[in-house]
């Protein structure tokens, strides 16, 4: 086994963070944000851990893997709609398909990567629920998605979706709305990831932010949290620190180790603490565990949404994001409130994250000033951070939007 740690941090990205898994190669441009990947037990944050594990072969240094950055391009293609401009309620499903189709194969054509079964022969689906019924993944855009894919030789059943909450997941159609119900998305397995069933214990996100700041439950109190019931994750000899678990964000691990590739598919609005709540929130701070600490602040909810962001095999399998501006949000986010919404007939395909929710900040600004509100401010600094990563780009070449017409 293989340490391999990042070197100085980027001037205004905190040090403080790292994700841990055993012999992983990291990018020099996460590398350089203090990003680091360690193996479970050798590790010089948790000297306790490391001495009560027999010795091991000293750290190896490896030249880092640079990952490309993500083409910048954003496609764009219209959906029908009424005369409110109300797309979710008057595109049919065949609409749905023809858009996304459209989009897909544009997306293949100017990349060459070919959205067909490989090795693992599976394709996870990142859906978004958080806000509720008003404001979630369009149903008609993930069907969209599942049939675009089953058109390129994947099995019904090898396309899961991965959501974080059951209650919000059924009430917006995802799971059935009985709790004894067990029956798929349409034949697609759906993951919960607040079961705690899909989390690995060598594969999280480091932080030392706390999960929760008690005087009585933030000492050994762990009996009521354990996601790997049956492990005794915190005995001696493996985690021996009484804050260990709540320094940890546990990832979404079928996304990146179970598919040949993920789509993720959010939906938009603002955040009071990261700014855009999009393409970059809907694949991090709504993809793992012990996310809502980062809310507290918008110094360190930023870092932690980039941190994230570029861990490398997140990024490989991350084929692109998917939006529909059918409704989006531009104040109070992200809790729903219709009187804040907008609604635009199109979707928006790119594999950059980053020039994605920069134009989607724009929109959300514009609308602000138009009804009499402040702009999102200047010092929340999520989009900055994941493109000094590497994740993308806030400022693309021109042209930005490529029209896509409907085949």
């Amino acid at each position: 086994m293989k340490e391999r740690s990042g070197s100085s941090a980027s001037p205004g990205i905190p040090p403080h963070a790292s994700a841990r898994h055993p012999g992983v190669i990291l990018p020099a441009v996460v590398a350089s944000a203090a990003l680091a990947f360690f193996p479970p037990v050798i590790t010089a944050a948790t000297p306790a851990t490391a001495a009560a594990t027999p010795a091991a072969t000293p750290a190896v240094a490896e030249a880092p893997v640079v990952l490309p950055p993500p083409l910048p391009t954003i496609w764009e293609t219209p959906l029908p709609a009424d005369d409110t401009n109300n797309a979710p309620a008057s595109a049919t499903q065949a609409e749905w398909d023809a858009a996304v189709e459209a989009l897909v194969s544009t997306f293949e054509q100017a990349t060459g990567r070919k959205l067909v079964p490989g090795e693992k022969r599976k394709a996870g689906l990142k859906i978004y629920t958080e806000s509720g019924p008003g404001l979630s993944t369009p149903l008609p855009l993930t069907r969209a998605v599942i049939r675009a894919l089953e058109r390129r030789g994947f099995a019904s059943g090898d396309i899961f979706l991965v959501g974080l909450n059951p209650i919000r997941l059924r009430t917006t159609g995802y799971l059935p709305l009985s709790a004894t119900d067990t029956a798929p998305f349409e034949g697609h397995p759906v993951y919960v990831l607040e079961s705690k069933r899909f989390y690995d214990p060598v594969w999280f996100y480091d932080s030392p932010i706390p999960y929760r700041f008690d005087p009585i439950l933030s000492g050994r109190n762990y009996a009521s949290y354990n996601p790997f019931p049956g492990e005794d994750i915190f005995g001696p000899g493996k985690r021996d620190s009484a804050f260990d678990d709540d320094r940890k964000s546990f990832l979404a691990t079928p996304l990146f180790l179970d598919t040949d590739f993920w789509i993720n598919l959010p939906v938009y609005s603002d955040h009071n603490i990261v700014g855009v709540n999009g393409a970059l929130a809907n694949a991090t701070i709504w993809n793992a565990s012990n996310t809502t600490r980062f809310f507290r602040s918008s110094s360190t909810a930023p870092a932690a949404v980039a941190e994230m962001a570029a861990i490398p095999e997140l990024r490989i399998t991350w084929a692109f994001t998917l939006a529909s501006l059918g409704r989006w949000q531009y104040i109070g986010g992200p809790s729903f409130n219709s009187l804040y919404t907008v609604s635009e007939p199109r979707l928006w395909l790119s594999a950059d994250p980053v020039a994605m929710d920069s134009l989607m900040l724009q929109k959300i600004n514009r609308a602000r000033e138009a009804h009499g509100f402040k702009p999102v401010p200047d010092d929340v600094r999520t989009l900055e951070f994941a493109e000094t990563l590497g994740v993308g780009t806030r400022h693309p070449p021109e042209p930005v939007l490529v029209p896509v017409g409907k085949p």
